[in-house]
């Protein structure tokens, strides 16, 4: 089956992308709502928590994305592979990542990633940026203590951006790495990567 088409960039602040997400039930999307979470904010295609999912299933795994055929698409190829560890959901994150996470149960959020978000190049855009302060907090508030957030971008002034937002955060402490310490890598990952361009990382310890 082809791939669905959708527009590259969404303006978040367009009335469709300011609906109020409910908040997520573990419970009504996974088989063991206990395990460890990993979410990825900002998941694309959803083909890294495809490929996370199989590979180490003794975790849950959260996709949230703004494009919603994306969704439907990732959630299609989810259940053809029975992973009932897997999930994907449409959200406006700038916005509204708090609402959604707010009903995870304490200590269950192990691990964040924000891989390669939309830069928005222009100034006069830079407020659609998926993330800003309020998101950084509500990450930080529902995060388990000890787990990490792992934010990567091949664009530096937004690496610049996005890393000096979690350094803001009291809560965070700067962990040193040097490469992506996931077994498997996103496809803007490998893209940049194959040529022999940078990739600016960090990762954020609660």
């Amino acid at each position: 089956m082809a791939r669905v088409r959708v527009h590259q960039h969404v303006n978040p602040h367009s009335p469709y992308y300011r609906q109020e997400p409910q908040p997520i039930d573990l419970a009504a999307i996974f088989a063991d709502p206990t395990r460890p979470l990993l979410l990825d904010i900002g998941c694309a295609r959803g083909r890294f928590l495809l490929k996370m999912a199989a590979e180490r299933p003794d975790w849950n795994y959260l996709g949230v994305e703004i494009r919603e055929p994306l969704v439907d698409e990732a959630n299609r190829l989810a259940n053809e592979a029975n992973l009932t560890n897997l999930h994907y959901t449409f959200c406006n994150a700038m916005l509204f990542i708090d609402k959604l996470i707010a009903d995870i149960p304490d200590g269950v959020l192990q691990q964040v990633t924000i891989q390669f978000p939309d830069p928005w190049f222009k100034r006069k855009h830079s407020k659609r940026r998926m993330v800003n302060a309020e998101l950084v907090t509500a990450v930080y508030d529902k995060l388990a203590d000890g787990g990490t957030v792992f934010v990567q971008t091949d664009i530096q002034f937004l690496a610049d951006e996005m890393f000096e937002l979690f350094r803001a955060e009291p809560r965070a402490i700067e962990v040193a790495v040097e490469k992506n310490p996931f077994p498997v890598r996103t496809e803007r990952e490998k893209a940049v990567e194959d040529k022999e361009l940078p990739v600016y990382r960090a990762i954020f310890r609660k």
